[in-house]
């Protein structure tokens, strides 16, 4: 382009000279005058300093070069669109944060300010210092491990006690599994406070067994569910430990490291009356969110202030209806996963816990005893469910007009300890009844419950397959249920009159162990009507959340 430029000067120089001399003067003149013009607007721009460079735009960061590569190139080009990518960065503060709610039971936050403190040892610097985060044995995401001299101990949670009920004082209580049937082990609890440097270090004052040894599985080298107890010193009573090791010798440098839950509301306030709460979610190719939909919102008519799942593998559909409740405040969904060599892997594990009865009936106390202690300063009572399941006032609008019924009624006799349970007789709702008999009318055939209204004439036996509202003051450690242990004397579960109330089961047909009198509980069913009580609010909300759920097209 700058030769052809050039060619041009030089051909109108040579022409403007030819022009410049010769005759007719006054002619000749007039054009060399306009040609010398023309020759000048075309030089000029040449001779001109040429513009100040544009400064260079900022750098983006490294992580985003690769996206922006198109966006740097020429700014008269119109960019296509990119792709919608997650660019944010965390910060520091925001990846603690979403550990914490992710694992509840590590304290993230207290090491984080503590974790460059000099002092954080026993007595001298060997001797139990502070762990640190990435020096923890974690075990199947949830769980921290103690391997000791006599066994290994996989540890799930830690929690302040602090009831006045309990005899020992105020506690920090430890759900754990250990692959001892009787362990003799002295182990130490190294208490970590914010108000003090060094540890307060005290012997472990027991192993509660949250098991029976008739039920099975009583056998060394099997995990065992157990609870254990650090009790307080004198000095430290006024104070909530922010988190507790468990190791075997007083200045052992652990590979543990708990947060100790304190969940009681401050300033204290009235503990609101029920929550619900429901094992490990085993349904990851059984789509039960319908059947969970209506399950969920017949208990909340009841009375359940919220429900607290624990979250094993479930089926796509059934998260939805989770996050769905999750998102008003109705429920909480805290995964889990199983410990020691169990199985962790999506279908695998179903299999192995179906095979595996007692096993899966020990590992469910897991979930049932970290619910208690997690919210046993929120609510007074706790219904252990499972979403087949529920407890039935025949009387009374709800759960709250039948303790207000119940109560005066059980009042222990003098010099015996005061109730721990109240539990409701189990009454079946076959499947197969209902077959027998065809739908009803006048009620969506998705609504499983309200649908099925052909029970057993009979209930299973007295004590059989219970379930029932635990008193929180009162209850140490808890069975699907029952109370395995009590606070302030021996557990004294009463029992409601069937007139009063019962548990409907809602199940295929009996569990295995009443394969033999299933037949003769199964004859002669009746016609059982009693939950359409609330059939009117129960179809409304459920009908209201499939349609929000898009489980039901929208109303026209």
């Amino acid at each position: 382009m700058l030769n052809v430029y050039r060619v041009v000067l030089q051909a109108m120089r040579g022409w403007c000279a030819r022009w410049s001399g010769g005759g007719r003067g006054r002619l000749r003149w007039l054009a060399a005058l306009l040609c010398w013009v023309a020759l000048a607007a075309v030089a000029l721009p040449r001779l001109q300093a040429p513009p100040a460079p544009r400064p260079a735009p900022p750098a983006p960061p490294a992580r985003l070069l690769l996206q922006s590569e198109a966006a740097a190139s020429t700014p008269a080009v119109i960019t296509p669109a990119l792709p919608a990518t997650d660019t944010r960065v965390l910060t520091e503060d925001e990846l603690r944060a979403d550990a914490e709610r992710r694992l509840p039971s590590l304290p993230l936050a207290y090491w984080h300010k503590h974790k460059d403190d000099k002092n954080k040892y026993y007595k001298k610097k060997d001797c139990a210092p502070f762990p640190s985060i990435y020096d923890l044995e974690f075990h199947n995401t949830y769980w921290q491990t103690l391997r000791a001299s006599q066994g290994v101990f996989h540890l799930y949670g830690a929690y302040m006690d602090a009831r006045n009920t309990s005899r020992i004082g105020p506690a920090v209580r430890v759900l754990a599994v250990h692959d001892r049937i009787k362990p003799t082990l002295a182990t130490h609890c190294q208490l970590w406070f914010e108000e003090r440097e060094a540890p307060v270090v005290v012997r472990n004052l027991e192993y509660k067994y949250v098991w029976n040894s008739k039920w099975g599985n009583y056998r060394d080298h099997v995990l065992q569910p157990y609870l254990l107890a650090c009790v307080l010193p004198a000095e430290v009573r006024h104070l909530v430990p922010a988190s507790v090791s468990i190791v075997e010798n007083p200045c052992d440098r652990a590979t543990n490291n708990l947060r100790v839950h304190y969940d009681r509301p401050t300033p204290p306030t009235p503990r609101k009356e029920f929550a619900v709460c429901v094992k490990g979610l085993d349904f990851l190719h059984e789509d039960l969110s319908v059947r969970l939909v209506e399950w969920i919102e017949l208990v909340r008519i009841l009375g359940a202030d919220k429900i607290f799942f624990y979250e094993l593998q479930v089926h796509p559909n059934i998260t939805k209806v989770l996050d769905y409740y999750r998102a008003q405040g109705a429920v909480e969904v805290t995964p889990i996963t199983l410990p020691g060599g169990q199985p962790n892997l999506p279908g695998l594990q179903h299999m192995y816990l179906k095979k595996k009865t007692t096993h899966k009936r020990q590992m469910e106390l897991i979930p049932y005893n970290d619910c208690l202690y997690r919210h046993m300063y929120e609510y007074r009572w706790l219904a252990l469910l499972d979403i087949d399941e529920v407890i039935v006032p025949l009387e009374d609008e709800d759960w709250s007009g039948l303790m207000r019924r119940v109560l005066p009624l059980a009042v222990p006799a003098a010099g015996k300890p005061a109730r721990s349970s109240y539990h409701a007789s189990n009454l079946y709702f076959l499947d197969s009844l209902r077959h027998e008999h065809g739908w009803e009318e006048g009620v969506p055939r998705y609504m499983h419950m309200l649908q099925h209204v052909y029970r057993t004439r009979n209930f299973t036996k007295p004590g059989q397959y219970v379930k029932a509202f635990h008193e929180t003051e009162r209850v140490l450690a808890l069975h699907n249920h029952f109370p395995l242990a009590c606070l302030g004397g021996a557990c004294s579960s009463y029992a409601l009159e069937t007139r009063h109330a019962r548990l409907q089961h809602y199940r295929a047909d009996c569990v295995t162990a009443l394969s033999k009198s299933c037949g003769e509980l199964r004859a002669q069913p009746v016609r059982d009507t009693a939950l359409w009580r609330w059939r009117g609010p129960l179809q409304e909300r459920a009908e209201r959340a499939l349609r929000d759920l898009a489980f039901l097209p929208p109303h026209r």
